[in-house]
């Protein structure tokens, strides 16, 4: 599978950790949308689009996102569930809330995504976002 194109869309705020969106389309037939660029404390990495995972009400059934206090359906109150302790732990819980929606399977096509994402992202920048960067 290749990248045929990969478009940048920077972010105004500069002391944010999200650095910019990308559009990526494989073989000129397939595009994913709304993978972020963002700077961790490692450097940059991407992450692929997700969703938040919704849990039912058991009053109505209802289903709410993940760690909602009441139902939005009903109101009436959701289970609560445990809070984590350790930093790592909470870390852990709040990837679990969302789900991906599309990722690479390999690691060799992960880095093969991030190399073109990240090398649109510094051309994009270099023009100063004017329009989107076609790899």
């Amino acid at each position: 599978m290749e990248i045929t194109e990969v478009r940048i869309f920077l972010k105004d705020s500069v002391d944010k950790k999200l650095k910019a969106y990308a559009t990526v389309t494989f073989d000129n037939s397939f595009v994913v949308r709304n993978i972020k660029i963002i700077e961790g404390s490692g450097g940059l990495f991407i992450a692929m689009p997700s969703r938040k995972i919704k849990q039912p009400c058991p009053k109505c059934g209802f289903r709410n996102e993940a760690r909602s206090k009441y139902c939005n359906q009903c109101a009436g109150p959701l289970p609560l569930v445990s809070q984590p302790i350790s930093a790592e732990a909470q870390a852990q819980d709040m990837q679990s809330e969302h789900k991906d929606i599309a990722h690479p399977i390999t690691q060799q096509f992960r880095e093969y995504l991030q190399k073109k994402v990240f090398d649109a992202y510094e051309q994009e920048k270099q023009k100063g976002g004017v329009s989107p960067a076609s790899v």
